[in-house]
């Protein structure tokens, strides 16, 4: 009965069981999240914007395996190159990540020179972005794929570009309406006229 129920419990926490035989385990990159600050204009109208970031990125030298070159990762002695391992705790058989593979289902022997192993160096990246017209404080823009590689053949994390909108020293916002105060004369305040008025486009003239 533990063996059956180990089995369960491994499809449901996402081990191989011992039907599945060894199965290695990929890894998703993690998100990153790039703050991004617009004048008012930017934000209103629109604006492609370049930026750099530094994040975990594949190794060229052993395309991610963390290999040098002529050699292989090998299956973990530990977990049988699944990524997992039993432990009983009494009547009941759990599955647990493998600490000797830490759930990679593989180790390296021969550790590349570049990543030392690790599948994954630091490097800084040129990306442009289009923010379109209308963000606010708060927006995301999503990058996807631009965030940090994964591991073990695992698909690379997104990037979240965060939009912070500076104040403005004239026109304060309240969503999609700007407001500005303009001061007029008391005699065009009693009969009424004509009044220049400032917009992010230029002045306009306000009856």
């Amino acid at each position: 009965f533990s063996d059956i129920f180990g089995d369960v419990l491994g499809d449901i926490f996402g081990g191989s069981g011992r039907r599945g035989g060894a199965r290695q385990q990929v890894f998703r990159g993690a998100d990153l999240r790039y703050e991004l600050e617009l004048d008012l204009a930017e934000a209103v109208f629109g604006k492609s914007a370049d930026f750099e970031v530094t994040k975990l990125s594949e190794c060229e030298l052993c395309h991610g395996s963390g290999a040098a070159k002529g050699s292989q990762p090998e299956a973990c002695e530990t977990c049988g190159g699944v990524g997992q391992v039993r432990v009983s705790q009494g009547f009941f058989t759990l599955q647990q990540t493998c600490p000797h593979c830490r759930g990679s289902g593989r180790v390296v022997r021969n550790p590349c020179d570049a990543c030392l192993g690790q599948g994954r160096v630091r490097r800084h990246k040129k990306l442009a972005v289009k923010i379109p017209a209308g963000v606010d404080s708060g927006d995301r823009v999503r990058l996807a794929g631009e965030g940090e590689a994964g591991r073990n053949g695992g698909p690379p994390g997104d990037l979240y570009v965060e939009v912070h909108v500076r104040e403005h020293p004239i026109f304060e916002r309240d969503g999609a309406h700007l407001s500005c105060e303009v001061p007029i004369g008391f005699a065009t305040a009693v009969l009424g006229g004509k009044i220049e008025v400032p917009t992010l486009d230029g002045q306009v003239v306000l009856k």
